[in-house]
């Protein structure tokens, strides 16, 4: 039976989904809806009962309620809302409610740091796999950061021409490489098959089918595309623009916030005063908090020249993935914990028990539990975050930023640099640009270098994504098994493929127990692995019912 009478049903229906289920959405700012859960949980009342007594009757502080002009009612708002937000908890309540920010023209070196964020907060940046960065804007400028402090420095002009020599170098040779990809990888001799069943064709097969001849070519266009952006990036420097979306609860913008605007970098400063403007106008009480930490700023300068005084320079191994740490008894742990939740006994007493098993027979047992998934969204349970390890990792930083996005692993880098040396995609030297690659490249070396000794804080715009970086992550096999099977799909990029299945081979090496748990880990190279991907997305274009 309804709780409510009618009067107050329409009231309540501009700002619920329903009111007589016990399961409705909210139809409310974000800082109201974040505000009127943390009231909710300390009290007695039902969540819409509370907005009718406690936030709607609140002089009608909500904008558009009646008497009231939407200036006035916002105001009212804004007061009300801090009110409860201090009352209640607002570390709490900034959990309820988030905003989106669209974040354009920011550096690469930037979107680092934002990218950074891991709780409560979701990305989507701009591709540099299905975006040429080829084209001039209005001005005739190429999407390069131009740093403030660079570009006042006695190094601004080489800062310029080497980014600028990079760009045009990039337009140069981006459709030549389309045409040399045609040209080695044509696509009578690309691998196909059928986008519905899996089944693989011969090409003679495909031309016979006229949709499936139109979505292989449409498919393969854009595969040929994809690889020679994949190729070309390598010229792209650190410091080109790019656009973010980003969603984020009001509290990891407050921590991004903070993190910000104690960087050292002056673009990272900058953008934070920006979001604080916009967010402002969108969740204020949630992030009125956000300020630099002089706390952490001390404790950057102490632990740099304390790294400085104990690990100092040296001949650097460039191995691209190093086993450095891994639980001895992750195999014990994990099927004690698979079994822990069907019983009643101790955590202590099941590993016992566990630990006098066989070593056979918990292989066994372990991977009868991981046998059956369908695919790699069945995901393992949580038992395997009891197995966890740590990688020291070396990539070019493109394959950096897109092993990057992941969450739910913790990782550390080291700044942008050359020390590393760089990566020179075959597909260049293939195409005969190889001298002029190098060309680049070592341009690039010698500007960083300089850049380094007067300017250390800006000398990461230099450097190209062909360049290494040194990162390391420490994640749970639970992460391992979702990081390892999504970046060794087909359709990823060549390098970063090398580099999950090696971290997957390691796991397997020290816990040959759990190996199973991996059972879609993708081990094979491709040529063109993407085309599969493409193919199944342009079938369905040109089999689609309209209107269907």
């Amino acid at each position: 039976m309804n709780e409510f009478t009618e009067a107050e049903a329409r009231r309540l229906e501009p700002f619920f989904t329903n009111v007589d289920a016990h399961v409705f959405g909210l139809k409310l700012p974000q800082e109201v809806a974040g505000a009127l859960f943390s009231r909710y949980s300390r009290s007695a009342k039902s969540l819409r009962r509370v907005f009718l007594d406690e936030f709607q009757g609140e002089a009608g502080i909500l904008p558009g309620a009646e008497g009231a002009s939407d200036g006035d009612a916002l105001k009212k708002a804004r007061a009300f809302y801090d009110r409860v937000l201090v009352g209640y908890g607002d570390d709490s309540v900034a959990q309820l409610g988030g905003a989106h920010l669209a974040i354009e023209r920011v550096s690469n070196v930037t979107a680092q740091v934002l990218e950074d964020a891991r709780i409560g907060i979701a990305f989507l940046e701009k591709s540099t796999r299905y975006v040429r960065f080829d084209q001039r804007d209005t001005r005739g400028e190429f999407p390069w950061f131009r740093e403030p402090t660079l570009m006042a420095s006695r190094h601004g002009g080489a800062y310029a021409a080497l980014m600028d020599r990079l760009f045009e170098t990039y337009a140069a040779q981006i459709d030549p490489m389309i045409a040399h990809i045609e040209k080695v990888l044509p696509i009578e001799s690309v691998a196909v098959r059928h986008p519905k069943t899996g089944e693989p064709l011969d090409f003679a097969d495909v031309k016979r089918d006229e949709e499936l001849f139109k979505a292989a070519k449409r498919a393969y266009a854009a595969t040929v595309r994809a690889h020679a952006c994949d190729v070309m990036r390598s010229y792209l420097p650190a410091s080109t623009l790019t656009n973010l979306g980003i969603f984020a609860t009001g509290q990891a913008y407050e921590h991004l916030l903070n993190r910000l605007l104690t960087h050292p970098s002056y673009e990272c400063r900058a953008l934070a005063a920006s979001m604080r403007r916009e967010l402002d106008r969108l969740i204020p009480s949630f992030v009125k908090r956000s300020a630099p930490s002089l706390w952490k700023e001390d404790l950057h300068a102490r632990a740099a020249a304390a790294a400085a005084r104990i690990v100092p320079p040296g001949p650097i191994s460039v191995s691209p993935v190093t086993l450095v740490d891994f639980d001895r008894d992750a195999e014990e742990k994990v099927l004690a914990a698979l079994l822990y939740p069907h019983g009643d006994r101790p955590l202590a007493e099941v590993r016992s028990r566990v630990r006098a098993m066989g070593p056979d027979e918990r292989t066994a047992l372990l991977a009868s539990f991981a046998s059956g998934r369908k695919n790699r969204r069945d995901k393992p349970p949580r038992a395997l975050e009891e197995a966890s390890y740590a990688f020291d990792l070396v990539g070019n930083l493109g394959i950096y930023r897109d092993l990057h996005r992941h969450r739910l692993l913790s990782q550390e880098r080291q700044p942008f640099s050359t020390a590393h040396g760089h990566d020179t995609p075959p597909e260049i030297v293939d195409a005969g640009h190889g001298a002029v690659f190098e060309e680049c490249m070592a341009r690039a070396h010698d500007l960083y270098e300089a850049v380094k000794k007067d300017h250390p804080a800006e000398a990461a715009y230099v450097v190209p994504f062909a360049y290494r970086v040194r990162w390391y992550v420490t994640m749970n096999l639970r992460e391992a098994v979702h990081f390892c099977e999504l970046r060794s799909m087909p359709q990823g990029h060549p390098d970063y493929r090398l580099v999950v299945q090696e971290i997957w081979r390691r796991i397997e090496d020290v816990h040959p127990g759990l190996a199973a748990w991996g059972g879609f880990v993708n081990r094979d190279a491709y040529r063109l692995g993407r085309l599969q991907s493409e193919m199944r997305t342009e079938y369905k274009r040109a089999t689609a019912v309209p209107g269907g």
